[in-house]
């Protein structure tokens, strides 16, 4: 079973070119001891790439480190955040979203939870989908398959979640994406 998310990134990235004015710098928050972290930070360096979307890659793996991104991203006066799926930003979701809205920085997070504590938007694999996925292959292995035979399982379904609350206080709503949300949390 796997979350797929790497190339989900790159979905992340044009949500995140759709909030700001073309040019405009977008960070993307990658925890740098965390392999899949770091593998969707250079996922997504290949897609604004390709784009022409000027992004950077900014480092935090502990709380005071994530208190020092934002700073720099205040600083260098990015118009976006992205950050990757990451066990820390997962945690420290409510330290996360009360910096975008400190900072008034439209963020694309990863997980729902994050959506519903308070962030912009969330784009990733459907959790209860993929428990399905999981439930069914358990189901087979009950039976007498063997893991092994199984072959690794990705996910089907994507939820694209606006929290219009936190949209209303940044003073964006983004209209064409609310068309297109899974879930618009009030």
């Amino acid at each position: 079973m796997s979350f797929y998310t790497s190339p989900v990134v790159t979905k992340r990235l044009e949500l995140a070119r759709e909030l700001i004015a073309r040019g405009i710098t977008i960070a993307v928050l990658v925890n740098p001891n965390n392999p899949p972290s770091v593998t969707e930070g250079k996922t997504v360096q290949e897609a604004a790439a390709s784009l022409g979307q000027p992004i950077q890659i900014i480092n935090a793996s502990t709380e005071g480190q994530i208190e020092d991104a934002f700073a720099t991203i205040a600083q260098q006066r990015m118009g976006a955040l992205i950050v990757s799926s990451d066990p820390l930003f997962f945690i420290e979701r409510k330290k996360l979203v009360g910096l975008t809205v400190h900072y008034s920085l439209p963020t694309i997070f990863a997980d729902r939870e994050q959506a519903e504590t308070g962030g912009l938007i969330s784009y990733g694999a459907s959790r209860p989908d993929a428990y399905r996925q999981a439930g069914n292959y358990i189901g087979r292995v009950l039976k007498g398959e063997k893991p092994g035979d199984l072959p690794v399982v990705l996910p089907t379904k994507f939820n694209l979640l606006i929290n219009l609350k936190t949209a209303k206080a940044l003073g964006i709503v983004p209209a064409q994406l609310l068309a297109r949300a899974d879930e618009v949390i009030e």
